[in-house]
């Protein structure tokens, strides 16, 4: 059981390895997706700056708070995004048949699905959600749990979006709930929740988990204490066997569209 799990781990760094060295083939594009996206989230946080040189703070957040929100945005999405993009693109595989080629081979289908390719901009996530987290002021400390939330943030949001991806098995077409879906993550996930009533909040930390992968994170940041991590470890858990559920479950229903290509 153990050897299993170890290969399938080594198999799927090496195809996310394999990955990143076909997008460096050009390195230009490669570094300017980075970059470029690296000055694209840093732009966004101007709006923040300007408001907070009026107003000291917005309910409980200060500057500080916003800046270390933006990180784990960012950090959380880069995780999710890079190591994982094809759970982001899994009602498409559905749907052209482009599993075919992944369920004939000995492989965890989950897994090899959606680490077959890397978003290199997501690369530029990660790194700017680092940028703030020094700015925000770095300990070895809060550097590790920053560290641990991001990843674990990360794999919330890639199971949301393979359960939401994997409604295609179902409905077909089921790309434009898990787009809308992402995009309420990414839109939330950067505004302090005390803007937000009641009622919204609740789904922030139910339906839409923004409230685990953005909200405790940044107090856990502020006040580090172990319980609320392990309690976000165990969400995490959660979530990881509720999208293999559903995927395995909708997978059942999968017809082969007969695409026959090959994959290197």
């Amino acid at each position: 059981m153990l050897m299993a799990v170890k290969n399938q781990i080594k198999v799927v760094l090496l195809s996310i390895k394999y990955s990143l060295m076909r997008q460096m083939v050009n390195k230009f594009t490669f570094i300017s997706n980075i970059v470029f996206m690296i000055i694209n989230n840093a732009s966004m946080i101007i709006q923040w700056i300007i408001i907070y040189s009026i107003k000291d703070t917005i309910g409980s957040y200060t500057l500080k708070s916003v800046l270390l929100l933006w990180g784990f945005a960012s950090s959380t999405y880069g995780v999710a995004h890079f190591f994982f993009k094809n759970a982001f693109d899994l009602s498409d595989f559905i749907n052209t048949g482009r599993l075919d080629t992944i369920l004939v081979q000995p492989k965890n289908t989950l897994l090899s699905t959606i680490t077959t390719d890397v978003r290199v901009s997501a690369i530029g996530d990660l790194i700017y959600g680092y940028i703030l987290l020094f700015i925000y002021g770095v300990t070895p400390i809060n550097f590790i749990v920053f560290t641990i939330l991001s990843i674990l943030g990360g794999l919330i949001i890639t199971s949301v979006a393979i359960i939401n991806g994997s409604l295609a098995f179902w409905f077909g077409r089921s790309d434009s709930i898990a787009n809308t879906v992402e995009s309420i993550i990414v839109l939330t996930s950067t505004y302090p929740e005390d803007i937000f009533n009641s009622f919204v909040k609740l789904l922030l930390y139910t339906i839409i988990p923004v409230g685990l992968v953005g909200y405790i994170p940044v107090h856990i940041m502020e006040n580090i204490t172990l319980v609320p991590i392990l309690v976000i470890f165990a969400f995490t858990i959660l979530f990881i066997i509720a999208a293999n559920l559903v995927f395995y479950a909708g997978l059942k229903k999968y017809s082969s569209s007969s695409l026959m290509n090959a994959r290197i």
